[in-house]
């Protein structure tokens, strides 16, 4: 669904910059992030510093922007200050007051005894250890450029990572800024923006050969500064791409808006700043490096070729993005087949290409699931990376989570039992604890194998077993739910729709999770589901097969491996027979079974082990030069 990018720069002086933009356009550097469906995608952008104490980033267009803003100190409502240690170093950033005056609040009375004295030391010097503690050889910058980011906005995976990897890059020692449009659809949603104020900044942004003009709100959390980016055309019902009538028409608009913001946004607002690519002819961001991060290949932003004057793009850079379609995919016999693919440009362009697990990085240079592209991303192999996602690990951890009525842990599993009590008996299914509960949570579109478990329900309930689903999308597997419901009154649950405290409550109380996707670029719930000691049975696609270790009985010494059961090919068949081995082991090897679960509990899904990852990638990016249109 979605792609990330991103890019650093290395002539920046302060630390080093990364932005990240959310299309499957080529995200920010070099072009803008646009297109219907291909903003699900990201990018990130990434700047190395050479540590010499100046704060401005990379150019002497920044150093003059930075002069802007001391002039117009006066104007702003708050603006951050930047404190710098002797050797003139950046080490603190601060919040400071209009009139620029700033309290200090005395701990330490002027007649301190001597034990006191000690103690404040003793403080102090647990502070300086804490500060040594940051692991991060190197400080960048870096810029999120995103669709969506949770909790302000999210649609999938993509919000999930724009909302978690920043706030561990920032707690690495990085300074983090995450640009995202401001959402209004006159919801309970809305709240989610209230702690962001008006940075009172308007710029004009010249695209779709016209002049836009949008505001920017901010809000620094968990340090963090969250930017959004404010415009009409983000304020309407629905989700970030559409509504309940489908993709809204003026994606294409309101994502290029997005994109030139966003290269803007570090230029004129009081926080710092770094990128963007078609600044680079003349001097601005000339140093930064661009990282495409690949979510879902699927969604690719392409458009005929006309539209290609709204980018705001400079026309030689036509044949980054232009696209023609194999005649078979054409409409009809004088169909040129003419297009632009963003996603297409941002291959071509981009310093380091990354997707969220290594076994899609292959997966997309093959024709099976390349889309069309892989060739061109298999000639861009040797800059191609996988990183499987994290998860947060308080949210989703059973021995403190506030959705489940039992809290239970590897050490002891007892309120394992308890949650899923409590499920059947929040279902209505039968109380029945030695009986196997297998669920499903998730989107009920081909793409995650509704169709195998519609066509296997029938032989799996002839088994002693219960499942569970939850999910909304294609109206006929909707249907098929309810009516499954109504055949298997003792046996099968369906829930359509999307509700968090249920889909944490059948986490923790199913046995086994089912996840037959027919790709998978990287996957949750089967992160979730180990974290709770739920089984996976999967398909072996992409991220699945990463993060799923299928299970032996003769591994490890005869001690047994594995965290789930993996199956291939994706048929029915087999499905259905790694089922029936798991359901086996449940019924028939308890402590295996148990060593199972407290594998999966027990294994690294920290979004802290993905962003070391992420930083090993943002020192790659600097080693090479920049691409240079």
């Amino acid at each position: 669904m979605e792609s990330l990018q991103l890019t650093h720069a290395v002539s920046c002086k302060l630390s080093a910059n990364i932005y990240l933009n959310p299309c499957s356009s080529r995200g920010f550097v070099h072009f803008s992030h646009l297109m219907r469906n291909s903003f699900r995608n990201s990018k990130l952008t990434v700047v190395k510093s050479d540590m010499t104490g100046r704060s401005n980033f990379n150019s002497d267009y920044l150093d003059d922007e930075e002069v802007v803003e001391e002039k117009d100190e006066e104007k702003q409502g708050v603006l951050l200050g930047i404190d710098r240690d002797e050797s003139g170093s950046v080490i603190a950033l601060n919040l400071i007051p209009p009139s620029g005056e700033v309290s200090v609040e005395s701990h330490q009375d002027e007649d301190v005894k001597p034990e006191e004295e000690d103690d404040v030391k003793r403080e102090e010097e647990d502070e300086v250890i804490e500060e040594e503690k940051i692991p991060s050889r190197v400080s960048y910058n870096i810029v999120f450029v995103t669709a969506e980011a949770a909790p302000y906005s999210k649609t999938g995976g993509l919000g999930d990572v724009c909302g978690s990897l920043p706030v561990v890059l920032a707690g690495r020692g990085h300074r983090v800024m995450v640009v995202s449009p401001r959402y209004l659809n006159c919801t309970s949603a809305d709240k989610n923006f209230a702690g962001a104020f008006d940075l009172d900044r308007r710029i004009k942004v010249h695209c779709f050969e016209g002049e836009q003009e949008v505001a920017f709100f901010h809000e620094y959390k968990n340090g963090v500064d969250w930017v959004f980016v404010d415009h009409p055309s983000y304020h309407r019902p629905g989700n970030p791409y559409g509504d309940s009538h489908g993709a809204f028409g003026d994606n294409q608009f309101r994502f290029t808006l997005l994109c030139h913001a966003a290269c803007e946004a570090p230029l004129v607002l009081p926080l710092g700043g770094i990128l963007a690519s078609k600044y680079r002819p003349y001097g601005t961001y000339k140093d930064t490096r661009s990282i495409l991060v690949i979510h879902n290949l699927g969604h690719q932003g392409v458009e005929p070729a006309v539209t290609y004057k709204n980018l705001g793009l400079p026309q030689e850079w036509y044949g980054a993005l232009e696209w023609v379609f194999p005649t078979w995919a054409r409409t009809h016999a004088l169909d040129p087949g003419e297009a632009v693919n963003i996603l297409k440009g941002a291959i071509v362009t981009a310093d380091r290409i990354l997707t969220v697990s290594k076994g899609y990085a292959w997966e997309i240079t093959t024709v099976e699931g390349g889309y069309g592209l892989n060739e061109l991303l298999s000639s861009r192999r040797i800059v191609l990376n996988g990183i499987v996602n994290g998860i947060d690990v308080s949210e989703w951890d059973p021995s403190s989570d506030k959705h489940i009525g039992f809290h239970y842990s590897a050490d002891d599993l007892s309120g394992k039992a308890q949650c899923k009590t409590a499920l059947q008996k929040e279902l209505g299914l039968p109380i029945r604890p030695e009986c196997p509960l297998i669920g499903f949570i998730g989107r009920l579109d081909y793409q995650k194998g509704i169709d195998l478990i519609r066509w296997g329900i029938p032989e799996l309930m002839e088994d002693d077993v219960q499942f569970v689903m939850l999910g909304s999308g294609d109206p006929l597997y909707e249907d098929w739910m309810r009516t499954a419901e109504t055949t298997y009154r003792d046996k099968f649950r369906g829930w359509v729709g999307f509700n968090v405290p249920i889909s944490h409550r059948i986490t923790a109380g199913c046995d086994i999770l089912l996840m037959p996707s027919r790709y998978e670029p990287c996957g949750l719930n089967q992160l979730y589901a180990m974290r709770y000691g739920t089984v996976p049975v999967v398909h072996a696609t992409g991220g699945l097969r990463d993060t799923v270790e299928n299970f032996s009985p003769y591994a490890g010494d005869g001690n047994s491996e594995g965290t789930g059961w993996t199956f291939s090919p994706l048929a029915k068949d087999r499905m259905l027979e790694a089922l029936r081995t798991a359901i086996m082991s449940y019924r028939d090897h308890k402590s295996i079974w148990e060593a199972l679960m407290r594998r999966g509990m027990l294994r690294d899904s920290t979004w802290e082990t993905a962003a070391i990852q992420y930083e090993q990638v943002f020192e790659w990016a600097c080693i090479d030069p920049p691409y240079i249109p």
